[in-house]
């Protein structure tokens, strides 16, 4: 097993090394347990601030899975900021349990759970927000991004966030055969995309 396959797949032979680490997302801070094994353990990456900070948090509302949630800062970010019942899902179990006790760490009510893709997703929702795990491919990436129309709601939106170089030119372009495509936002090479399920 290769190392970037340790963020969707799971391996109890890694080591654990746990470490807490203070962030700063919009106008709030943030304290999130990370650790060996989990996708961004250094802190939040990028990619996933430039998405949490593009969101147009006021109109967040409903129901809103995040999907891929890793350690947890996407939905806990819209559960802290929003009336929104959150769902939070992974296929990496230690990445379940950081995202347990990081809302309980950072106070929000969030309900978590198992899922590969949307096997165990059982309810439709206003808002699917995730930072996909492109390394995983493309025929699952394009699962994840495309059978999402499924679990969105009439008018539903998935925001996501990609990087030029993973492609994201080639993903908006595919994507405008299912959804009404906007380009939300540019940085530093990361493409903020909003699908709407029109």
């Amino acid at each position: 097993m290769t190392i970037l396959a340790h963020y969707f797949e799971n391996d109890d032979t890694i080591k654990t090394y746990e470490i807490i680490r203070k962030v700063h997302i919009g106008k709030g801070y943030y304290e999130f347990i990370t650790d060996n094994g989990v996708f961004s353990k250094k802190g939040l990456d990028y990619g996933t601030r430039t998405l949490l900070e593009s969101l147009d948090i006021s109109n967040i509302k409903g129901q809103v899975l995040d999907i891929g949630c890793g350690y947890g800062p996407i939905g806990i970010y819209v559960a802290k900021n929003t009336t929104a019942k959150v769902h939070m899902i992974d296929v990496n179990r230690r990445c379940l349990e950081l995202a347990r006790r990081n809302s309980d760490l950072n106070h929000v009510s969030v309900q978590i759970y198992e899922s590969d893709a949307y096997q165990n997703v059982k309810e439709k929702f206003d808002f699917i927000i995730s930072n996909p795990p492109i390394r995983v491919g493309k025929t699952i990436l394009y699962k994840i991004l495309f059978d999402a129309k499924e679990y969105l709601k009439k008018h539903g939106e998935l925001w996501i966030v990609i990087h030029k170089d993973q492609g994201a030119k080639t993903v908006m372009r595919d994507l405008e055969k299912e959804y009404e495509v906007r380009l939300v936002t540019k940085n530093k090479g990361f493409y903020i995309i909003c699908c709407s399920n029109n």
